[in-house]
């Protein structure tokens, strides 16, 4: 039918952001909300069977998150994002390109040690931002897990090239980029000397939808 055909040609996709895991977790209060929230996301997402969540930075709140925050998310993570359900899309570009700050440069459910029934996409936010001469953070420990996939890290200070992961459902065409977050006023530079490139597909190049996710601070406000 119709119907049918439009689901299989359609992307179906959870997007959260600032989740801030182990906000205020001492809180006698308020210690659960931001493990609630995140509960609510994931059971949502498999609820609704959806192809993929994007999450848009701040997944934890701290640098460097206590052991509660990692055990929690890790162990959401594995309830809720991996099992037996097919994944409906497939990935056409290149993934030592888009996914750089791994030894396992592919997505998690193409890895064949790996049982993955939901993708979870992310990039970086301010809060939970690479550190250390190895420039990692606290998502790549969870992609070393192999529960998500860290996307839109620049290693340059110079200069930005953003190679979009590209994804095809049926006969739809999504092109996803990502740039964690960069100090403001150096972005901002970098924006004005034409030091920040968006890489488009080679061919076909008006079939493709683009979504770009970015992580960075609002306009001044009080």
């Amino acid at each position: 039918t119709a119907t049918t055909d439009s689901l299989l040609d359609t992307f179906k996709i959870l997007i959260a952001t600032d989740i801030h895991l182990g906000y205020l977790e001492r809180d006698a209060i308020r210690g659960n909300d931001s493990y609630n929230t995140l509960n609510e996301i994931l059971n949502c997402a498999k609820t609704n069977q959806v192809d993929f969540i994007l999450l848009g930075g701040d997944l934890f709140h701290d640098n460097k998150p206590s052991r509660r925050s990692l055990h929690t998310c890790i162990t959401m993570l594995r309830k809720y994002c991996m099992g037996d359900s097919p994944i409906h899309f497939n990935i056409l570009s290149d993934q030592t390109v888009n996914f750089n700050t791994t030894q396992f440069p592919w997505v998690n459910y193409q890895d064949e040690n790996l049982n993955i029934s939901i993708p979870v996409f992310s990039i970086h936010g301010n809060h939970d931002d690479p550190t250390g001469a190895e420039g990692l953070c606290a998502l790549d420990l969870i992609g070393a897990s192999g529960l998500i996939n860290h996307f839109g890290h620049s290693h340059s200070v110079e200069k930005i090239e953003i190679s979009p992961i590209l994804m095809q459902k049926g006969n739809t065409k999504l092109s996803l980029y990502g740039l964690g977050s960069i100090p403001d006023e150096r972005l901002y530079r970098m924006f004005v000397n034409n030091q920040v490139t968006m890489l488009r597909p080679k061919e076909d190049q008006d079939e493709w939808f683009n979504l770009f996710a970015i992580h960075q601070n609002r306009w001044g406000h009080a």
